[in-house]
């Protein structure tokens, strides 16, 4: 999946909401419908208050909250590579899927009638907000079935399609489950070479590493035999899907629901498994160097933890010890440092510790929840700049998690504005920076402090508290302090709409471009 300037995108997240009960049939809505794209290889840094779910999203993303609605699309890799249970589910539901769809078409139609009907005023806007629920619904329901078939929906008789791609789906989770034997042999090949190397720098022979190994290397020529054997089996299943799709090209609803198939992996209906089959992609380094440590662990024990939970190796063994210190090495750590306990060390290095444990399982995605908040301001500039170095080695996506405005610009290459558990505004961060178009964005930027005796502006209060999470306000949720709110505001909740150039605002009176400039 690509998108803005044809970039690659790394995850796809529509209308993310992680609410927690509280008791009495409330919830603290940390999260309430968060929309946006993060594409590979960037720095996503994402801004707001104190207690506005910031770190929330960034656990919620890598699934370690398990969100309460909408969907988490990861495409670092695909639904064929893993075969998650649920398209199966799917597969065998597609009947029931389609008709619930009709139901919500049905919905959508009775919402539209009824906002037609209400006259101008309060009931006018709550039949609007009915509206768009319903058409949200309808949009669901559809997603739900074409992500997985696409335009074969549109057949009669489900039984066909069911059938074939049941058929793709079982030989894509035998691949993947030889794909997994054949790793756990590699390890073994990788474990039987090294002592074999060392032996022989010893002027000694291994003639048990040597079998192991060549018993190893039996095993994966038998499995890579197996593998190419249902390619083979899965080409063919493919080619029955395709005629499927051949009968049907040309026709108008099957080319508007083909175009809504997707392969990302929605992270969300992943098994706890399937999810761990990830977890080496998905890495988060904790706000906090002192607590997110194990004080009882070595240094060696805190990275290699990682290392066999993933089963990159099997022992913890010489080899794995050189993994450890290159990753050690690479975050900025001297190798006598590798038994030491995490008390000796200062709260810059202990963060050093979490980046190396981290990286050690070759992420693609790193979510920095306040990874630099902790340390004094000296430590904070050399960390941010092994993150920066550290991206830039091994292609890494990072979701930087701050309040700092000033690193926020350093770092990011597009800024994200969090309010309420809502991103309110999405830009590039010159963009942002330059002409903010939310005035709770613009109230933000104000705020930066500055040494310029010639900055003229002028800083834009505001007032009242933030409202509870528990009870937020309707409509737009900054309305309680926005000095721009009008009836719509109180009543409608703004679209997240798309101003160009990647430049994205959710308010009903957008500011005018270059009327706040900082």
């Amino acid at each position: 999946m690509e998108n803005l300037n044809n970039k690659k995108v790394l995850f796809s997240i529509r209308n993310l909401k992680q609410y927690f009960p509280v008791g009495r049939g409330r919830f603290v809505k940390a999260n309430d419908g968060i929309t946006l794209d993060i594409y590979e290889g960037e720095t996503l840094g994402l801004v707001g208050e104190s207690g506005c779910g910031k770190s929330t999203m960034g656990r919620t993303m890598l699934q370690l909250y398990r969100q309460t609605d909408g969907r988490t699309l990861y495409y670092g890799r695909t639904e064929h590579e893993l075969a998650p249970r649920y398209v199966k589910q799917t597969i065998g539901r597609l009947d029931k899927l389609r008709r619930d769809y009709e139901k919500k078409i049905l919905a959508r139609e009775e919402a539209e009638k009824a906002y037609e009907a209400a006259e101008e005023g309060a009931d006018k806007f709550k039949k609007q907000e009915a509206l768009m629920l319903a058409e949200r619904g309808e949009n669901d329901a559809l997603y739900d079935m074409t992500k997985v078939v696409g335009g074969l929906i549109v057949y009669e008789d489900l039984a066909p399609v069911t059938e074939a791609y049941r058929r793709v789906f079982d030989l894509c989770l035998e691949i993947r489950n030889l794909d997994l034997k054949k790793q756990s042999h590699k390890i073994d090949v990788a474990d039987a070479s090294f002592k074999m190397e060392e032996s022989k720098e010893k002027g000694r022979s291994n003639d048990t590493a040597k079998d192991k190994k060549d018993k190893a290397e039996k095993a994966i020529r038998e499995i890579d035999e197996e593998i190419e054997a249902k390619d083979l089996e899965l080409k063919e299943a493919e080619k029955a899907l395709e005629a499927l799709r051949e009968a049907k090209r040309g026709e108008e609803k099957f080319e508007e629901y083909e175009a809504m198939r997707d392969d990302g992996i929605d992270l969300a209906r992943l098994t706890y498994n399937e999810i761990r089959l990830l977890r080496s992609d998905l890495q988060m380094i904790f706000q906090d160097p002192y607590s997110s440590l194990n004080p009882r662990m070595t240094v060696a024990n805190i990275i290699g933890e990682g290392l066999v939970a993933h089963k990159m190796f099997k022992h913890r063994d010489e080899r794995m010890r050189q993994h450890i210190l290159k990753a050690m090495d690479d975050s900025g750590l001297q190798s006598y440092f590798i038994y030491r306990y995490p008390h000796q060390f200062s709260g810059g290095q202990r963060q050093r510790i979490g980046i190396a444990r981290s990286l050690a399982v070759n992420p693609k995605f790193v979510v920095c929840d306040e990874a630099v908040s902790a340390l004094d301001v000296s430590i904070q500039s050399q960390i941010i700049n092994l993150l920066k170095d550290l991206k830039d080695q091994q292609n890494l996506t990072y979701l930087f998690i701050t309040h700092d405005l000033s690193v926020i610009k350093y770092i990011s290459d597009r800024v994200a504005v969090m309010y309420l558990g809502n991103i309110v505004e999405l830009a590039p961060t010159e963009a942002l920076f330059r002409s903010p178009r939310h005035p709770y964005t613009a109230a933000l930027m104000s705020a930066i402090p500055t040494t310029d005796l010639d900055d003229k502006r002028e800083m834009i209060p505001i007032e009242v508290e933030i409202p509870s999470p528990v009870n937020p306000p309707t409509g737009c949720k900054f309305h309680t302090r926005c000095k721009y709110k009008t009836e719509i505001c109180v009543h409608v909740v703004p679209e997240f709409e798309d101003l160009g150039e990647g430049h994205f605002v959710a308010c009903h009176h957008k500011l005018p471009e270059g009327s706040v400039i900082f």
